[in-house]
């Protein structure tokens, strides 16, 4: 029987993903996340890293950038297949911004020991929210993915090249054709 990628082995270390690529989907209320930074303020300095308190901080609703940041930690351990589990704790997510603005997870400690065992080479994210949702979503992407999309034939390039196969036959026959009879026939014109 198969184990799932959320249980636990005997080495605490998660199985491998089910696939070649994890995907995770979290969504958190924004009037939720603001009632427990008002009632913990603690919680800011225990969750998120430095960059991103100063980031959330720095904007009109401060509150809805940590739910969504909330989110997209909580989206890329389920990609992750592990959860707040095998010794990850929330700080070892970060999202960052690339230089052009898209999200990014940057994963430190257990976080990214475990997505190195699984040979994640990128995590890429989603983020969102409404005036009363934050959502987030996240892909682990595998070596093993981009080794199969590389090896991935390309319909459309497969017929190109069986017509030019075919196309070449066809030539092939049509010279063999002249070459016989010195002259092309009617039939092979």
């Amino acid at each position: 029987m198969k184990q799932s990628t959320t249980e636990q082995t005997t080495d605490s270390s998660p199985v491998q993903l089910d696939g070649q690529v994890g995907l995770g989907i979290d969504l958190v209320q924004i009037d939720r996340m603001e009632r427990i930074i008002e009632r913990t303020p603690s919680f800011k300095e225990k969750v998120f890293s430095e960059s991103e308190r100063a980031y959330c901080d720095a904007t009109a609703s401060p509150a809805t950038h940590y739910a969504t940041r909330f989110a997209a930690k909580e989206a890329v351990l389920k990609a992750l297949g592990t959860g707040f589990a095998y010794g990850i704790h929330p700080r070892d997510i970060e999202v960052v911004r690339h230089p052009g603005g898209r999200p990014t997870a940057k994963l430190t400690g257990r976080a990214k020991e475990i997505a190195d065992m699984l040979n994640v080479v990128e995590l890429p994210i989603s983020l969102s929210y409404t005036h009363t949702d934050a959502v987030a979503c996240a892909m682990a992407i595998t070596e093993d993915s981009v080794r199969a999309r590389l090896e991935r034939t390309d319909p459309m390039e497969e017929l190109s090249k069986q017509f030019k196969e075919l196309r070449g036959m066809l030539d092939s026959i049509d010279s063999s054709a002249k070459d016989a009879t010195g002259t092309a026939s009617e039939e092979t014109l």
